[in-house]
This record gives structure tokens, C-alpha cells and sequence, in this order.
């Protein structure tokens, strides 16, 4: 059901690929409560999507942009400002990409240059934007600007490995942009740590499928779906949030706030029964230990 909550008002979506992408949702959303937009995400990445079909469904023209070049973004927010008929009210950054773990390299073993790489597309790319955005006055007085992130961020998850620390800069940018922009001209800026989704760049982390079980029996809830990230989104671009600023919004069913669940204790009890008691004397190869580690 539509509301009309974003009628009349305009905006970028970064990183939408896919019909698994939740800035893909997202789009849909803002779309039906009746948002003018424009789409955008890297030239490598937009070769791998399906972009056109969202293009033509929310009647949003498609600008190719590298979130990490100054000079991509300068295009970007001038194109969508003549394109839009004005400055922009919501911004949407959904972009996170890094080598290291699509290359399966352990943290302790990172590459430096994919590191660098991965801190750029997915948080340096938010100052970037924000920076840029600024320069050009771009955004309207109750702008809101989300970028997504993950619980990461707070606590170790095996196999994150350095997207943890992108998401961790991630929502510090946000914070300190969240003062700029809030004492110059009331504008809002928030990050959603959404629950594990399995979009495109979540199915390359190692062991997602468990994460996100295990996430689902621990957060009362359960895992909050794409869908309904795109709906909490569509009303913090609304005017229903316009006090909520420089926050890290956790959209997760309540995994974060939970030490454990009767549900994980079951599974948990589940794996002991093929077990033998412990203290036996069960030799281990480098298998093994790899395996368990």
C-alpha cells in the first residue's frame, strides 16, 4: 500500500543492481510513494545488472557513476539536478564491495591495495559523496541522506574480515557529516544496519547462508527481508523522521540487542549429538582444524 510519503520529492539511489539489490527495493518503493529519482552505480558493476528494467519500471533515467572519482560524482549531482529540476531531498548510498574477501584472503593476511579498495567503494565513497554534494548546495533544507551497513561494524563475525571496517568508517562519516549538515541546513543523515540479506556482494562472504540462519533463530523477530528494508527507508527519506539524525538504526529484528535465543540453544544442542564427550582422545588432521578453526 502507497502513502504518498515521498510525493514531490527528489533523489540519487547508489547501488542498485539487481532485483536481489536492496537499493533495488528501495527504488521500487520510493517509486510508488510517488519519489522522482535518479539511478546510479559504477560502469563495471552496471555491465553484471540489470539496471534498464528498474529504469524503465520507476521511470528513472540511469547516470553511470564511480562512487570513488571526484569527477564522476561532480557529473553526477549536476546531471541529476538538471535532470530532477532541482536540488535533491534523499540520497540513497548502498555500495560495498571488497576484494579481499571475494578472493577469500584470511584478515590477518589482507592485501593493503584491495584493503584500500574496499575502505574506498564502501565508506570513502560516502564522503566523497556527501563532500561533493555539498560543494554544490545540492541538497534541499530536511534533506535525508541512509547509507546501509551491517552489525559488523560493532562486533567480530568470522569471514567479514575488512568489509567490518568499511562499515565501521562508514557510519562514523555519517555521524560527522550528520553535524555539518544538521547545524547548517537541518539535513539528516543515518545509517540502517540491516539484517544479513542475501543480495549479490552478501552471497560472496564465506558461510553467508549460516550467518543468516543463525541470525533469523536469534533475533525474536527474524531476519528483516530486502522488502522491508526499503519500506523503513522510504520513511526515513520521509518527513515522518525529521529528527533522527546522525544514527545507526538497527533494522535486524532485534539480532543486536540479543545474547541468545531458545531457538539458537536448540541448534546449538543439535550439534552435540554425533559428537563424542569431550576429553576423548579423537585425533585431528590439518582437516580438521582448518575446519574447525
Amino acid at each position: 500500500m502507497a502513502y504518498n510519503l515521498l510525493k514531490g520529492k527528489k533523489g540519487i539511489i547508489f547501488g542498485a543492481l539487481n532485483d536481489k539489490s536492496i537499493a533495488w527495493k528501495v527504488a521500487e518503493r520510493a517509486h510508488e510513494e510517488g519519489a522522482q529519482f535518479v539511478l546510479t552505480n559504477a560502469p563495471i558493476a552496471m555491465r553484471m545488472g540489470s539496471m534498464n528494467e528498474l529504469s524503465e519500471k520507476c521511470n528513472a533515467e540511469i547516470i553511470p557513476a564511480d562512487a570513488t572519482n571526484l569527477e564522476d560524482l561532480d557529473h553526477l549531482v549536476e546531471k541529476s539536478m538538471e535532470i530532477l529540476g532541482g536540488k535533491l531531498d534523499f540520497v540513497l548510498h548502498s555500495i560495498g564491495m571488497s576484494p579481499n574477501v571475494r578472493k577469500g584472503i584470511e584478515y590477518d593476511e589482507l592485501k593493503y591495495e584491495y584493503y584500500h579498495k574496499t575502505l574506498d567503494v564502501s565508506a570513502f565513497s560516502l564522503h566523497k559523496i556527501l563532500s561533493t554534494a555539498r560543494k554544490k548546495d545540492a541538497l534541499n533544507d530536511w534533506a535525508s541522506v541512509v547509507a546501509l551497513t551491517y552489525v559488523a561494524a560493532q562486533r567480530t563475525f568470522v569471514g567479514y574480515n575488512d568489509m567490518a571496517d568499511a562499515k565501521a568508517i562508514l557510519e562514523s562519516i555519517a555521524r560527522s557529516f550528520g553535524y555539518i549538515y544538521g547545524r547548517e541546513k537541518k539535513i539528516r543523515i543515518n545509517t540502517v544496519s540491516q539484517s544479513p540479506t542475501l543480495t549479490t556482494a552478501g552471497s560472496g562472504i564465506a558461510g553467508f547462508d549460516k550467518l543468516e540462519d543463525f541470525a533469523d533463530r536469534m533475533s525474536p523477530l527474524g531476519n528483516a527481508t530486502a522488502d522491508e528494508c526499503a519500506d523503513y527507508c522510504v520513511t526515513l527519506f520521509s518527513d515522518l523522521t525529521k529528527k533522527v539524525t546522525m544514527q545507526n538504526l538497527f533494522h535486524d529484528g532485534g539480532f543486536s540487542s540479543m545474547g541468545m535465543s531458545l531457538r539458537a540453544i536448540q541448534q546449538y544442542e543439535k550439534s552435540f549429538e554425533d559428537c563424542p564427550p569431550v576429553g576423548d582422545d579423537i585425533p585431528f588432521d590439518e582437516k580438521d582444524v582448518e575446519r574447525f578453526r
